[in-house]
């Protein structure tokens, strides 16, 4: 029998950041940039195959409203339920589970024969598109060590645009040789056979299996392969971290310790995608309506992606060596400034509007994408990927709302400046949003004082 006196407890995260990045780890933020990279390519899938459909079916355009809108508001309800569903059964399962079946939805929509039967399963593939991308998140964040977490949940982020941007390139290849369905044959397959690479290569959160109280031998055999060593079986490993005695992963999210964090991150996230669902959807619109040629209002709709990746790793850079809440409250306000500077630059130089649009978008998508990673370095992990979750839910709401806003805007026919200078508002409002949650942080009560479980909750075993 081992002598009690030599078993060692460790905090599991204290571990983690004590080693190297190893290439397990590697490997486990590939897995998850192609989770999320092709869940970017089965969002956009429809916008993509659009024009062909229509052509295809003889149908009008604006019939695709519905098609078009069922997989956003698949996108919230599966991010809303499979949240708290992650923080019970686990995220490799959650996440397992969600990537098969939004590549069975997708590959079914290929053979639909309806606009309905097309609605129908483009809300179903919505809903495992919503359930997968934040239990990425909160996974590779759970891997990661504290002092590069929000880089490398930002850098995995970063395959969502460049998921969605490589299904233009992809479907305007495909289209003209196979047809407007093999676009959705490939995003069916494709994620089907990474569902089998995720259950033979991708772990469960060490963090999850330690808050569980899930075998130590288990627990040891992840960190093994980890380190690329035996790890001593007298270390009995802890979470080092305080949360509510919540019943639930949603009485955590909800609890008074958190409720204000919470209605923050929904409230920012919401007004980020108001701005960038809008100017998506209606800037090659409103920069025809204020002079420019087709050709040069896609050229300048274009720059605004255009630096999303470079604004999304800086950012989180950033937040790795200064408080979070400040440089993306910061990132938001840089964005209002500069979406109102592009609406007064309409009339002056091309170039002067071009680098405006470029700036707006690199600093647009440095905070949106960031979000993310804020979200799951507020949460505790029993309520982390329903935090997350829940926040990247409720935001698909300004999406939809934002989409519905510019038509709304086109209707009552205002001016490009009119509108770029509304647009400043929401980006605004999300800053300070991010201010009140950091005052917020700072007086929130201690531990005790909220009936917190102590710290250490959750040690394992390591007999």
């Amino acid at each position: 029998m081992q002598d009690p006196a030599a078993t060692r407890v460790v905090d599991v995260q204290a571990f983690i950041d004590g080693q190297r990045f190893s290439a397990y780890q590697w490997l486990i933020l590939l897995l998850c940039f192609l989770i999320v990279a092709i869940d970017g390519f089965d969002t956009a899938a429809i916008g993509y195959i659009a024009p062909a459909l229509v052509q295809d079916w003889g149908i009008d355009k604006a019939t695709l409203g519905p098609v078009m809108s069922a997989a956003l508001f698949g996108l919230a309800g599966g991010a809303i339920f499979a949240g708290p569903l992650a923080d019970r059964v686990g995220r490799k399962a959650v996440l397992v589970l969600s990537v098969f079946f939004f590549g069975a939805w997708s590959l079914a929509t290929a053979f639909a024969g309806s606009l309905e039967s097309l609605t129908v399963m483009r809300f179903l593939t919505g809903l495992g598109l919503g359930a997968a991308m934040p239990n990425a998140v909160t996974l590779m964040s759970e891997f990661a060590p504290a002092r590069r977490r929000a880089v490398l949940v930002n850098t995995m982020f970063c395959g969502f645009p460049l998921g969605s941007a490589a299904g233009g390139f992809v479907a305007g290849w495909m289209i003209p040789h196979y047809g407007w369905h093999s676009v959705l044959v490939l995003g069916g397959v494709v994620p089907l056979v990474l569902a089998v690479l995720l259950v033979l290569l991708l772990p469960e959160s060490v963090r999850y299996m330690v808050m569980r109280g899930q075998p130590a031998g288990r627990i040891r055999r992840v960190l093994a392969r980890l380190t690329g060593s035996v790890i001593d079986p007298a270390l009995r490993f802890t979470l080092d971290e305080a949360a509510p005695r919540a019943g639930s992963a949603i009485g955590t999210v909800l609890s008074r310790r958190y409720r204000l964090g919470s209605a923050m991150l929904w409230l920012t996230y919401f007004m980020g995608l108001v701005i960038f669902y809008l100017l998506t959807s209606w800037m090659p619109t409103l920069m025809k309506d204020a002079g420019f040629s087709i050709e040069r209002a896609a050229f300048l709709t274009a720059l605004f992606p255009l630096g999303g990746g470079v604004g999304t790793i800086l950012a989180g850079w950033l937040m790795d060596r200064m408080n979070p809440n400040k440089v993306i409250a910061f990132t938001y306000a840089l964005t209002g400034v500069l979406v109102y500077a592009v609406g007064r630059g309409s009339g002056g130089p091309l170039l002067l509007l071009g680098v405006l649009i470029f700036l707006a978008g690199t600093a647009m998508n440095g905070a949106q994408s960031s979000m993310p990673s804020l979200a799951a370095g507020f949460y505790p992990t029993r309520g982390r990927a329903t935090g997350v979750a829940w926040m990247l839910g409720i935001g698909r709401f300004g999406g939809i709302a934002g989409a519905l806003l510019g038509a709304e805007l086109m209707r009552r026919h205002l001016s490009f400046d009119a509108i770029f200078t509304l647009l400043a508002v929401p980006a605004l409002v999300a800053a300070v949003a991010l201010v009140v949650k950091h005052l917020g942080e700072a007086g929130r009560p201690r531990a005790d004082e909220d009936g917190d479980a102590p710290a250490g909750a959750g040690m394992v075993s390591g007999h």
